[in-house]
């Protein structure tokens, strides 16, 4: 549904997805004055109870990286070790995650006080991810479009990764569960950045033929895990999806995202980000 490049030069491409933001970071700054504060007294493990000295913002959208950079940073730890902990700790995390904490460490402002350790911190933010995602009204969503909660965190990842705005999120997860019914890929560029551990508008010719599970342009269904910490509208956007025919978006400029079904209405579309783009280069 692209048209293919002999080269790797980036170019637009003719994919259903496109935020506005981009890189992660930007988007963190944006989203924390929303993250929910985690009422916790004590995240250590010693005995006696210390009051919060300071606390760690997660905001929504973060992939697991990017949390463990964060929490080694705010406990003062060689870089590395927080990584090295979700290795080891039992996080109870769903069998369908194989171990791989990514869309349990839900975003939130913990508490830290001289005892945090990195393993409780860990341990207490995949609990507060399996409290909400098995809550009630999301199980019952799950249930409702014949997937998985595990699943529902995944879609969830991408929404929140993918919608240039709050109000987009409903449409974003349309449009997934949409090509899902159709047999489609989903084609999200947020996938294959995923895979190559980075943030980009551009995505190349070169990167879509990526041998890699998260290469959703070549792979159908859902990716094999989620793909960053989704937060509790991306989850309703997951849940309860806007009502819509789309199988295409486009953000043409920022606050403008452009949702359709036709694919000559895309390339129209798609054509209008690439001027603006060209425009914004050449300005």
């Amino acid at each position: 549904m692209v048209n293919e490049s002999p080269d790797a030069r980036p170019r637009r491409r003719l994919r259903p997805t496109r935020r506005g933001k981009i890189v992660l970071v930007v988007a963190a700054l944006l989203v924390v004055s929303a993250a929910v504060l985690i009422p916790l007294a004590l995240l250590g493990t010693g005995d006696k109870q210390e009051r919060p000295q300071s606390t760690l913002v997660i905001p929504e959208g973060w992939r697991a990286s990017q949390v463990y950079a964060a929490v080694d940073r705010a406990l003062g730890l060689k870089s590395g070790s927080t990584r090295r902990t979700a290795s080891t700790v039992d996080l109870a995390l769903p069998d369908q995650a194989g171990g791989n904490p990514e869309g349990y460490l839900f975003p939130a402002t913990y508490p830290l006080d001289s005892s945090t350790e990195p393993a409780a911190l860990l341990r207490y933010m995949a609990d507060t991810a399996r409290k909400r995602f098995g809550a009630d009204h999301i199980t019952a969503g799950a249930q409702r479009h014949n997937v998985t909660v595990y699943e529902t965190a995944t879609i969830a990842s991408i929404v929140q990764a993918e919608a240039d705005t709050a109000s987009d999120m409903g449409k974003v997860a349309r449009v997934v569960y949409n090509r899902l019914l159709k047999d489609m890929p989903l084609q999200m560029d947020s996938t294959i950045n995923y895979a190559l551990k980075r943030s980009t508008l551009d995505t190349t010719t070169v990167d879509t033929q990526l041998d890699s599970p998260y290469n959703s342009y070549v792979r159908k269904g859902l990716p094999p895990t989620p793909i960053g910490n989704p937060g509790e509208e991306a989850l309703r956007a997951a849940i309860s999806p806007t009502p819509g025919p789309w199988l295409y978006f486009v953000t043409v400029a920022p606050g403008d995202t452009r949702f359709t079904d036709s694919y000559d209405e895309q390339l129209k579309n798609v054509e209008e980000f690439n001027r603006n783009r060209r425009s914004a280069t050449t300005g």
